[in-house]
């Protein structure tokens, strides 16, 4: 349904394609992975028209339609929630329109000789409206937008007063309620929490047309996806099946060429070493230079082209006492909202613990309680001796200066620390080389994420608060910071929407919501058995 031929395409020097190719079928459910900057956005934008091929061909099956969510959301306000969502359906939208306006033109006595016309044309909108299953439009927008997280009061409310997180959601809804024969979802998880990433799983399970979708979340892909293709170095490579059975075959694939490689090498070494020997003597004058033609001949054999993952060994932390964290009786609340009534809590030396529950259950709520952000309206929540905390939220990121760069904001924070380790901190978190003077002002949010990591992580303390630390991280940069984590000699607390993070590193969970709270031993894989959810307010697993 959608196919690439031989397709090149640069953004000024950089070579994003070269004669690369691919396919997404109906039915297919295409994962488009690759390092940051390899094209996979350029890729989404060609396929929609926005951008051209500088040679070879894009191609969508005639008459399909195509939805397509990226991270730019565009205007949205002067509306509700599920005005927003229904305004941008695409074509169903569109009909629903024309379809209001036939009918009041219909009943226009002035407009009577175009009544033949309008009643033709009406019939076509309606069939085509029905065909799209439009009179359910607004019943099946509710439940796409409740899917996505939206409880019923907000769905009502102005779509001003969202944040950009929630905005990207009724963007996404829309693209999800279009129903198109294609969708292109270009990392749609970001702004999601478990519960939603595990109800658009479920719909994209049952999507009959051809999808294309990137994800930095690995499990979402492995459920996901029946195909891979891999961006890097201009060149398109597809594989059938999952995240995890590319990464095996691209594994195996990189050791094949190694050999490969290594054999040429040491063969050409041999040949040249005659050359050079023998090159001055008249008596093997024909043996030199047929060797030389061989040598001509030969086709070169490349390096495999494996990306830079630079892994940095942390420093051991501090010892703390026994009791990191002591939470006793402790109540908290927001208007009308109860969020805890008596709570007891209580985090010893290396626990690692990870908070579930709903949206609004409070978890981080309970992380800003922990570190001392807010306090609690009854009850006591106490760090235990010689705790040294280290709390990573969204707001950490506000806190880099601007005009510094890179290394010197690592700098500012370790003025004594070497210059090479700090290099290597930078290379560690996705800044190797030039990529280190970037000024902050200038950095992505995931970029800003890894700097904020590095500089908490550097000099690590013995407690580790995260609050959603994987947001926009890359799968190299989050496989770096789950190895170094699991090495980690201090205590954690945490709240992600990544399972595959939490399976890695928790060893408890607490989870919140309707009920009392309560608390599993075991990591989040036996979470998921002992509790027969995945997330709070979900059934079994799917």
């Amino acid at each position: 349904m959608i196919s690439l031929d031989s397709v090149s395409k640069a953004h000024g020097s950089q070579i994003l394609f070269l004669d690369a190719s691919m396919t997404a079928f109906r039915g297919e459910r295409v994962g488009l992975v690759g390092p940051n900057g390899c094209g996979k956005s350029t890729l989404f934008r060609m396929i929609m028209k926005q951008e051209e091929s500088d040679a070879g061909q894009v191609a969508v099956e005639r008459n399909a339609t195509l939805g397509y969510f990226s991270q730019d959301t565009g205007e949205m306000g002067g509306e509700s929630v599920l005005e927003a969502t229904l305004s941008g359906a695409g074509e169903v939208s569109d009909l629903a329109g024309e379809l209001a306006t036939l009918e009041h033109a219909m009943a226009d006595p002035d407009r009577g000789d175009e009544l033949d016309a309008l009643v033709t044309r009406f019939g076509e909108v309606q069939h085509r409206f029905d065909e799209l299953d439009g009179y359910a439009l607004e019943a099946r927008a509710r439940e796409v937008l409740a899917g996505l997280g939206f409880r019923d009061a907000v769905i009502e409310q102005d779509v001003d007063r969202l944040s950009g997180g929630w905005k990207m959601r009724v963007a996404l809804a829309r693209i999800l309620l279009m129903r198109p024969d294609g969708l292109l979802l270009d990392e749609p998880t970001n702004h999601l929490d478990i519960e939603s990433i595990i109800w658009l799983e479920q719909f994209l399970r049952g999507f009959e047309g051809a999808l294309i979708i990137t994800s930095h979340d690995r499990e979402f892909l492995n459920r996901i996806v029946t195909k891979i293709v891999e961006i890097d170095g201009g060149t398109m490579s597809t594989y059938s099946g999952d995240y995890d059975f590319y990464e095996q075959q691209r594994i195996l694939a990189e050791a094949q060429q190694e050999a490969r490689y290594a054999r040429q090498q040491a063969m050409l070494a041999k040949e040249k070493a005659f050359i050079e020997r023998f090159k001055a003597r008249a008596s093997h004058a024909a043996q030199v230079q047929s060797r030389v033609k061989k040598i001509d001949k030969i086709e070169t054999v490349h390096p495999p082209r494996c990306r830079q993952v630079i892994d940095f060994e942390f420093r051991e932390p501090p010892r703390s006492g026994d009791d990191v964290v002591k939470l006793e009786g402790v109540g908290k609340r927001y208007g009308d909202l109860t969020l805890y009534e008596a709570l007891d809590f209580v985090i010893r030396r290396k626990e690692r613990w990870c908070v579930m529950g709903i949206n609004g259950a409070g978890k981080s709520t309970l992380l800003k309680l922990v570190v001392g952000a807010i306090s609690p309206d009854q009850g006591r929540a106490e760090l235990g001796a010689a705790v040294k905390v280290g709390y990573f939220a969204q707001h950490s990121m506000e806190v880099l200066k601007a005009e510094r760069s890179v290394f010197e904001t690592l700098q500012g924070n370790f003025p004594r620390a070497n210059i090479g380790s700090l290099k290597a901190l930078a290379g560690a978190f996705g800044f190797p080389g030039d990529d280190a003077e970037k000024r902050c002002k200038l950095l992505s949010g995931g970029e800003k994420a890894r700097l904020v990591l590095a500089t908490m992580l550097y000099d690590p303390p013995n407690f580790l608060v995260l609050d959603e630390p994987t947001n926009h991280l890359d799968m190299d940069t989050k496989a770096m910071l789950v190895r170094s984590l699991k090495n980690f000699e201090g205590t954690m607390l945490m709240v992600s929407h990544d399972r595959h993070f939490l399976r890695a590193l928790s060893d408890h969970v607490l989870e919140l919501g309707a009920d009392a709270p309560r608390t599993y031993g075991g990591g989040y894989s036996e979470y998921v058995v002992a509790s027969g959810h995945e997330a709070p307010g979900l059934g079994g697993e799917g």
